[in-house]
């Protein structure tokens, strides 16, 4: 969906659009998409970035994928990446009948090795779940914020871990 905010001379006030004959100047006209898949997506990220590149050196990024497996079946597995010196833990999941059984942290161990491995100073994640906030908190991870009511009736929590020097 594509909803063209365009109106020629227009200038945008309190979330209404006034023709201004005031302005000599003609104002961007606004595009909202409802997908990322277009070139002003691409352009907004790729701008982005290199401004954030300019600014604070490039971030290096690394994907980290440590999957648990018996046979041919996934038990587990922690998805993450490294970026300017951390690692960001993306999903950490374990099948229902093998939680509780340790596989969660010895993934959670394994990342830790590689981030260490690849240079870096802590691991951060967010979670949902209280419960999980408590793993992470068992495996020396500190709450350093918090959204109350996101999503609904819940709260995204986020977690760190210092990894000590080598």
């Amino acid at each position: 969906m594509n909803h063209d905010r365009g109106f020629g001379k227009t200038k945008h006030a309190m979330g209404r659009f006034m023709i201004g004959d005031e302005d000599s100047e003609v104002l961007p006209r606004i595009t909202v998409f409802d997908t990322m898949e277009h070139e002003g997506a691409a352009r907004v990220a790729a701008s982005l970035a290199a401004e954030i590149t300019a600014g604070f050196g490039p971030r290096g990024e690394l994907p980290l994928s440590i999957v648990a497996r018996a046979g041919d079946e996934v038990l587990g597995g922690l998805n993450a990446s490294t970026h300017w010196g951390w690692c960001y833990i993306r999903h950490l999941w374990v099948k229902e009948g093998w939680r509780r059984r340790g596989l969660a942290l010895r993934l959670l161990n394994e990342a830790e090795t590689q981030a260490r491995a690849r240079q870096c100073v802590g691991i951060y994640v967010d979670t949902f779940d209280e419960g999980a906030a408590s793993f992470y908190a068992r495996a020396g991870f500190s709450q350093f914020g918090r959204i109350e009511n996101f999503p609904p009736e819940h709260s995204r929590i986020f977690l760190q871990k210092r990894l000590p020097l080598a």
